[in-house]
């Protein structure tokens, strides 16, 4: 019997944005002329999404005396720190993943107690004692329970976390592992106004998900899985913690790089994973370029990535956690048979593979 996905809970914080309303607090935050702000019209309107989550309701204002995390006035002056941005992921952090724990659990019909693992994975907030001593504590959990923290791994995490899970089901059969993700990718605004900055900016949301791993018969079945480095790409995805947030580089060159990258390696992964015939792809939703250029390097039509661009166009792009709302949605789909490819990348360049069986 493999190791199953047996449920996935997610949630988002607040009401959503509308994308060109963000782009309105974005022309402020930015002090953009009425050039540039067309500039920044046409890339949020060609971004392939319509609304955000943020646990910051300052990105629904286009006037300054209405924000209420960062300075009220044009400047932004001053400019929050990095540790005025960690204690708002520290208040509003449990609350969210609370949600989508619960959520999870229900659908696997599983009791907090009966957990025997706990993996947190977050690139955008830590604090200690952390997040999982919360969870443990508030939603009773077992105090011996067997916990880890992956952190600050980008966009790919959640991958690890599922191949972290299988190797402790193999070895335990009777575990069941609950993997939660908590990204407040907004809470790291940069506001000076650079070809990366603007990127992020665009794309980027908040959310959580929650996964229960165990020895199943239904839900999602973990097959195999495959990693790969791309060196030449180090230096157009990176992400460090600087005075004022988590500073994101992101390349236009990443969607090309990824596509190169993948059709250099595609022998190796028609060996492992076989994909003569495989219909259905859970493609990380990293920016509609990349769901573009992924596509074109293995031949596939938009509605075999469906649930990617469901995501992106509703959620945006959530770091790690986004990939679990893109099974969710392949979970709760009824009408779609066969088993699913997913794919997931992130700093390194790292380009993270998965063959679930559903």
């Amino acid at each position: 019997m493999n190791n199953h996905i047996v449920s996935i809970g997610t949630a988002n914080p607040g009401e959503a944005i509308p994308q060109m309303q963000i782009g309105e607090f974005m022309k402020i935050a930015h002090g953009l002329d009425p050039i540039e702000s067309r500039k920044l019209n046409f890339v949020y309107r060609q971004s392939g999404i319509k609304q955000r989550y943020s646990v910051l309701d300052d990105f629904q204002h286009d006037d300054p005396k209405n924000f209420s995390f960062f300075p009220k006035n044009r400047s932004l002056t001053p400019f929050p720190s990095t540790k005025q941005r960690m204690e708002v992921f520290r208040r509003n952090g449990f609350d969210l993943a609370k949600k989508a724990i619960i959520s999870c659990l229900q659908k696997g019909m599983t009791y907090p107690t009966e957990i025997t693992h706990l993996v947190l994975v977050s690139c955008t907030g830590m604090f200690a004692p952390g997040l999982e001593i919360q969870i443990i504590h508030e939603m009773g959990l077992k105090t011996d329970i067997e916990r880890y923290a992956l952190h600050f791994m980008g966009c790919y995490a959640v991958f690890n976390a599922l191949k972290l899970a299988d190797k402790i089901c193999d070895a335990s059969p009777k575990a069941k592992v609950l993997i939660v993700s908590l990204e407040l990718c907004t809470i790291h605004f940069q506001k000076e106004y650079t070809e990366d900055n603007l990127l992020a900016n665009a794309i980027f949301g908040d959310g959580s998900a929650a996964a229960l791993v165990s020895k199943s018969k239904s839900g999602l079945g973990i097959a195999k899985y495959d990693s790969k480095l791309f060196k030449n790409g180090e230096e157009d995805m990176a992400w460090s913690i600087g005075d004022f947030g988590f500073e994101m580089k992101l390349s236009k060159y990443v969607p090309e790089l990824l596509q190169r990258g993948i059709e250099n390696i595609e022998s190796h992964l028609e060996h492992v994973f076989q994909l003569s015939g495989l219909k259905n792809f859970a493609i990380h939703p990293g920016g509609k370029q990349i769901l573009q250029k992924v596509e074109i390097a293995f031949g596939l039509e938009q509605s075999q990535n469906f649930a990617s661009h469901e995501i992106l166009q509703n959620h945006g792009n959530m770091s790690s956690a986004t990939i679990l709302f893109v099974l969710e949605k392949w979970l709760a789909e009824k009408t779609k048979v066969g088993n699913i490819l997913a794919m997931g990348f992130g700093p390194g360049l790292t380009l993270e593979t998965m063959l679930l069986e559903k």
